[in-house]
């Protein structure tokens, strides 16, 4: 990829540090063991809360073989594909977005071993929503903390939206506890995850995401707290919501 074509990927909201790092990261996106670990702890939440509220909106059963069948789902910051594949699997037409190019040549690779259709690109979400495209359900997981402008980002996720459609985000609350448990534990303590992948202020309080989603046309529906367990080393929905959450939202068919 030319310096021209990158350039084009890293406008708009996109934080070119972010992309580095993450880039540098690429070839970790599929080893459960390392950078990556938490993140696929956390997936079989994310997939499940994904899955039944599209579900419960376009009237599917999560229990069918291929529930989101013909649905399009656009994962914009897909990273190595770690959530955009199983979302292939139960049917749905995956559209993966990273600016990273070597985030989007992993996802391509892994996705092509595995027989998964996923079409994954060296985008934006503001390139793609410039285009026209508009997409059943849109995520923007794990990612308004990592952008240059959350409340400029997380409305043109919302453009991206159909009437009728859903908007599924997850991050981090800025509190004292997720500065304690997910900067200082995870990143220095426990090394869960490389040095520097966060930054606390870019944490996004759920009012402060709820406020953006409106501003972008859409109703917040849901805010769920998602809650590290170390018994079972595994991840679990709550009400507390202190450190990471989820939201979904909806636009008015």
């Amino acid at each position: 990829m030319d310096r021209a074509a990158t350039d084009r990927f890293t406008d708009g909201f996109v934080d070119r540090g972010e992309v580095a790092r993450f880039d540098a990261l690429a070839a970790t996106w599929w080893d459960e063991t390392g950078p990556m670990r938490v993140l696929h702890r956390f997936n079989p939440v994310r997939l499940a809360y994904i899955r039944d509220a599209l579900c419960r909106r376009f009237g599917r059963d999560p229990r069918a073989p291929f529930p989101l069948d013909g649905l399009t789902i656009c994962d914009v910051g897909c990273g190595g594909g770690v959530l955009s594949e199983p979302l292939a699997r139960l049917g749905a037409r995956v559209t993966g977005l990273d600016p990273a190019e070597q985030n989007i040549a992993v996802a391509r690779a892994h996705a092509e071993a595995a027989g998964v259709p996923v079409d994954y690109r060296g985008q934006t979400i503001e390139a793609v929503v410039a285009g026209g495209e508009r997409f059943d359900a849109v995520l923007i997981m794990e990612v308004v903390e990592h952008v240059s402008d959350m409340r400029a980002f997380v409305r043109t996720a919302c453009a991206g939206v159909k009437p009728g459609g859903l908007l599924f985000g997850a991050t981090l609350n800025r509190t004292l506890r997720s500065f304690a448990l997910a900067i200082v534990g995870a990143e220095y303590v426990l090394g869960w995850l490389p040095r520097g992948t966060h930054d606390w202020q870019k944490f996004v309080t759920p009012d402060e995401f709820a406020r953006a989603i409106r501003a972008g046309g859409l109703d917040v529906t849901d805010t769920v707290g998602v809650v590290y367990n170390p018994l079972t080393d595994g991840w679990r929905t709550g009400r507390d919501s202190a450190v990471n959450y989820m939201v979904a939202a909806e636009r008015s068919a």
